[in-house]
């Protein structure tokens, strides 16, 4: 039996907005460098200078002072700063990739007649099913993982707990073998006690 999953990723649309924000730093430093090649071939400076500023730019930097630093200057510089990179660091948080097994369904055998596959709702169910079967349990929520079941059970009384856990392990375990499903490690966890419900008579 081979169960083959496929990895997904998760997209925030954060990631997107970083990735459009891409665009103008790009255009900005193919320009830029375009400008560079053109003083390098000896073009007129004061033509590049018109078409990109960069002399203007330069001149007006170059030509300020510490008094032009005012507390207020300072301030509004500081704070521009720092939510400038905690925006931009968290834009470049989004571009890391999360992959995780995609939910999808699982291929059970496959010849050349066709392929068999189950969903892992279907597993999921099959294993609360088996472990509602028993009596001191009241409700069970499974998780179809990579490794296995991973099964979560409310139970009326805790005296007898380790024998619950093992037999409903066991019960699930039975369960999934005699429908042909996938017969990975069962893990059965207490989720809580339900002591106040009844069952009819």
């Amino acid at each position: 039996m081979t169960i083959r999953q496929r990895l997904r990723r998760r997209d925030s649309p954060l990631a997107t907005l970083g990735l459009l924000l891409l665009v103008p730093v790009a255009l900005a430093l193919i320009w830029y460098g375009a400008m560079l090649v053109a003083l390098a071939f000896k073009t007129d400076p004061g033509t590049v200078n018109t078409i990109s500023g960069y002399r203007d730019a330069y001149d007006f930097l170059a030509g300020l002072v510490p008094a032009d630093f005012t507390s207020t200057v300072r301030l509004i510089t500081g704070l521009g700063g720092l939510a400038a990179f905690l925006l931009f660091g968290l834009l470049a948080l989004k571009q890391v990739p999360r992959p995780y097994l995609a939910r999808g369904p699982l291929t059970l055998a496959e010849d050349e007649r066709g392929t068999s596959t189950v969903e892992p709702r279907a597993i999921e169910r099959a294993a609360e099913v088996a472990a509602c079967a028993h009596l001191s349990v009241t409700d069970a929520t499974g998780r179809y993982v990579e490794n296995g079941i991973e099964l979560e059970i409310d139970v009326k009384l805790a005296g007898d707990l380790p024998d619950t856990l093992r037999e409903v392990q066991q019960r699930v375990e039975e369960a999934l073998r005699q429908h042909d499903l996938p017969d990975g490690p069962v893990s059965v966890t207490l989720a809580g006690f339900d002591s106040g419900r009844r069952e009819l008579e």
